[in-house]
């Protein structure tokens, strides 16, 4: 069958008890076999693109104005269907369709020329190592300045245009540059197609003479083009599910572990389906939490090497079998690289190939047919699950502190997990807030997402703002560190411009502490700012907003009870004042293997 492009409306679940809403399949266009006729003022090459954004489910539009996109902006806003939302910057509008994106399915963002391209690819980037369908629409020079050896402003001084191209070659998966309107469809389509098939970013580039004019190929509403879906090799795919079938069954005690990669392999159903056949133990990769349902009755916390949920390590490293579906193993997730595993023992699921212990290898196998097909296959077994229950002992609780003592990270979860449910959805930014996040027991629905492999600070502020405004259903509980958030910090002011109700809690520990614990030095520690005046003035009076600062446990809990009481329908931002030595015991022991790995002297020549 052929997954036709239209509303992506189904790529959001009902509940994310099993994968985030990438994990969806995207359905037909409701209407006429043949598209409506438009009129000709609506015929242009801007409202094509408009109108094809709104027909794969980007109903947001992230962007800075500049001179070179001013007209194509014009013709997005005309459109009825879609939403633009100006920005303070390039870097987080390309954060916020990121963000748009982990939630919708697809996003996208919308800048100028050069000056605003080459701002907006660090998001762009982190897209990509994150395989995210993200478009980049940047208005470009007049078509008649091709090819000539005139010098444009927002360019570096050269006669060619071709840098901010060369840049977004190596981070997008495509690239279109419509400097004419003969192929201007084509090429908007094939970008279009290219970023849901592949889940990656794409840059399309449009002359700022073009948008505004009426074309033949745009006098019709876009039809729905179909994408041929990725196929299992048939062959392939039996004689994986037979090796695999037989390594795991003759094992005692097999262990699951999911990874990134069930997203954008679409594969997360599958993976619970394997989980529930076989009656494994079931962990999650760091990078993965939010994709493998946390209230399921085998699941047994994170799998981080060194720094995982308690007794899950013990669990996975101590099996005589273990299946990763989609890993990523970097040395941030390896916890420099100090993964107890061994490849003879490992099963490795990427989204289209199979690799059993030290071979064989089994190419064009997609993950979630593989998967599906195993669970037909597996004996059950729950023998690690049970080795598990026998050892686990409680978390205990934080040391009791007086009402009005300095307050401790741990007692600030402790509450955060108290606030979760199925409406809510937790954004953490890199830093300590990794580790604390990840301890955070999501229950059924609860949305989850950071940016582990790119690990960006201040990537969150934005994708806050573009998460919370694709579901606004949600109430999103940002955790950001104090050196982050003053990467990003003006884009609180479109949140308040769209009406968003996020709960921010802004840790204040006076520094990067993250960076401390790998190596320290007097460069992590910034200025610090009095972050609830600054919010108050970009309030301004105008939207909901109410901060508070809060220095004990006592404070804290009447802060929350306003943020979800009176003010629930406000953006409520917490400042919250910690000690700077007060971390995660997890982020101790990372940073010291991280420091390790990255202070390995050189090879001998």
């Amino acid at each position: 069958m052929d997954t036709k492009i239209g509303s992506l409306d189904n790529c959001k679940p009902a509940s994310n008890d099993v994968c985030s809403p990438v994990n969806g399949t995207v359905s037909t266009i409701q209407g006429s076999v043949y598209p409506a006729v438009v009129n000709c003022s609506e015929a242009t090459l801007g409202r094509h693109l408009a109108r094809r954004l709104v027909q794969i489910g980007v109903n947001d539009v992230f962007s800075v104005p500049g001179d070179f996109n001013l007209t194509l902006l014009d013709h997005l806003i005309a459109e009825p269907g879609l939403n633009l939302i100006g920005c303070c910057n390039e870097l987080n509008a390309g954060y916020a369709a990121d963000g748009y994106a982990r939630s919708r399915g697809v996003g996208a963002c919308v800048v100028t020329f050069t000056v605003g391209g080459l701002s907006v690819l660090n998001a762009i980037a982190g897209a990509y190592s994150e395989s995210l369908p993200l478009i980049c629409i940047v208005g470009g020079p007049n078509s008649n300045d091709y090819g000539t050896n005139r010098i444009l402003h927002h360019t570096v001084g050269l006669p060619d245009f071709s840098q901010e191209l060369r840049c977004f070659q190596t981070v997008t998966c495509y690239q279109a540059v419509v400097n004419n309107l003969e192929d201007a469809h084509d090429m908007i389509d094939t970008a279009i197609s290219t970023t849901l098939k592949e889940s990656k970013p794409v840059y399309i580039s449009i002359g700022c003479n073009l948008a505004a004019i009426p074309h033949p190929t745009f006098a019709r509403e876009p039809v729905p083009f179909a994408l041929s879906p990725k196929l299992s090799n048939k062959m392939g795919l039996e004689a994986a599910v037979e090796a695999a079938a037989e390594f795991l069954n003759k094992a005692v005690k097999p262990v699951l572990v999911g990874g990134p990669k069930l997203r954008v392999a679409k594969a997360c159903e599958a993976f619970v389906e394997l989980v529930d056949a076989g009656g494994y133990a079931v962990a999650v990769m760091p990078s993965g939490k939010g994709l493998v349902p946390e209230h399921h009755p085998h699941f047994i916390g994170t799998y981080w090497g060194a720094v995982s949920t308690a007794f899950c390590a013990e669990i996975v490293e101590s099996a005589d079998a273990y299946l990763f579906a989609g890993p990523i193993y970097n040395d941030y997730s390896s916890v420099g690289y100090s993964l107890l595993l061994k490849k003879e023992k490992a099963i490795i699921v990427q989204p289209d190939r199979v690799v059993i212990g030290n071979g064989p290898a089994f190419g064009c196998v997609l993950m979630k047919d593989f998967l599906r097909e195993l669970a037909k296959r597996l004996k059950h077994n729950n023998t690690a699950y049970e080795n598990y229950h026998r050892i686990f002992v409680p978390e205990g609780q934080p040391l009791k502190a007086a009402p009005k003592d300095p307050l401790r990270v741990n007692i600030l979860f402790q509450h955060i997990q108290k606030m979760l449910s199925s409406d809510s959805a937790v954004i953490a930014e890199t830093g300590d807030s990794w580790f604390n996040c990840q301890k955070l027991k999501l229950p059924a629905g609860c949305g989850y997402e950071f940016q582990m492999q790119y690990g960006s600070i201040g990537w969150s502020v934005g994708a806050t703002l573009g998460y919370a405004q694709a579901v606004p259903e949600k109430r999103v509980i940002a955790c950001i560190g104090d050196g982050s958030f003053q990467v990003t910090a003006q884009d609180v002011s479109t949140m308040l411009r769209c009406g968003q109700k996020t709960i921010i809690f802004l840790i204040n520990n006076g520094g990067y502490t993250i960076e401390v614990e790998i190596h320290d030095g007097p460069y992590n520690v910034i200025k610090n700012w009095n972050y609830t005046a600054l919010v108050d003035a970009i309030h301004n009076g105008e939207g909901k907003c109410w901060t508070t600062k809060v220095f004990c446990e006592k404070e804290l809990i009447e802060a929350i009870e306003t943020a979800t009481g009176a003010k629930k329908d406000c953006l409520c931002f917490i400042e919250v004042i910690v000690h700077k030595d007060d971390t995660s015991k997890e982020l101790l022991e990372w940073g010291s293997r991280v420091s390790a790995a990255n202070s390995r002297p050189p090879n001998p020549q």
